[in-house]
């Protein structure tokens, strides 16, 4: 039982790091355009947070490195996401997330961390994590309902990627099978609500997705009528001519 619970921690490892690094398309798309565009740092401001209590939780709790591991490289990743957004986002959205990462991923984590070790000991200073853990990672699981809010707004998914649900909804799967294994119930209440979230974000994907070919054949169709309009002469110059 032991090593089906290392090996399914292992495959959610893996999954894990390809959800963390999923989001690399839109941080090339941002590096190329110099913009943020309509992106939303809510999700990464999120995973922030949610990485750094999970990695926090797998050190104090035995047999949980794992956990701890990912997590940690989870929270390298997401401080470099972040800061390119920064650099990168306009004035008013570079405030207001720099607000956020400053109540959320450092005030909240700083005292959520500091309360448990000074005033909390053993299993409950776990439970405490695991706690605030599972609720965080439902908010970042739930998170891209920003941009599933904008793909419906649009009807296109340009500003929703794909990778990033199709990893949510891998990473949730594989690791509730691993908290069923571990009898770990803070992380399997965690991951079944990224397993659901994340079928909801393919789903609409699938209803939203347009083909490049459609797209392009409706724009060629739009520029060849906006040239034929230039090429026929208007009916006042055919009544001008009929007049002379």
């Amino acid at each position: 039982m032991e090593s089906l619970s290392l090996i399914i921690g292992a495959l959610g490892n893996i999954i894990s790091v390809l959800l963390f690094l999923s989001p690399v398309g839109v941080f090339r798309r941002i590096l190329k355009h110099r913009s943020t565009e309509e992106f939303e740092s809510l999700p990464y401001i999120c995973t922030l947070l949610n990485s750094s209590l999970w990695t926090y939780y797998g050190i104090i709790k035995t047999g949980e490195f794992l956990v701890a591991t990912i997590n940690g490289f989870g929270v390298v990743v997401e401080i470099v996401f972040l800061t390119l957004f920064l650099v990168f986002a306009p004035p008013r959205i570079r405030a207001k997330t720099a607000m956020l990462i400053g109540i959320l991923d450092v005030g909240f984590l700083a005292a959520a961390m500091l309360v448990c070790q000074l005033l909390l000991q053993g299993d409950m200073k776990i439970d405490v994590i695991g706690i605030l853990g599972a609720g965080l990672n439902v908010v970042m699981y739930g998170s891209p309902l920003a941009a599933m809010k904008t793909v419906v707004r649009t009807r296109s998914v340009e500003y929703m990627p794909f990778f990033l649900s199709l990893f949510v909804f891998l990473n949730g799967g594989v690791w509730t099978c691993y908290a069923v294994q571990k009898k770990d119930w803070f992380l399997g209440v965690a991951n079944v609500a990224g397993f659901f979230l994340g079928a909801a974000q393919i789903i609409l994907y699938a209803i939203y997705w347009k083909p490049k070919s459609s797209k392009n054949a409706a724009s060629k169709d739009s520029e060849h009528g906006s040239q034929h309009e230039h090429l026929l002469p208007s009916s006042s110059h055919f009544r001008e001519n009929n007049e002379a």
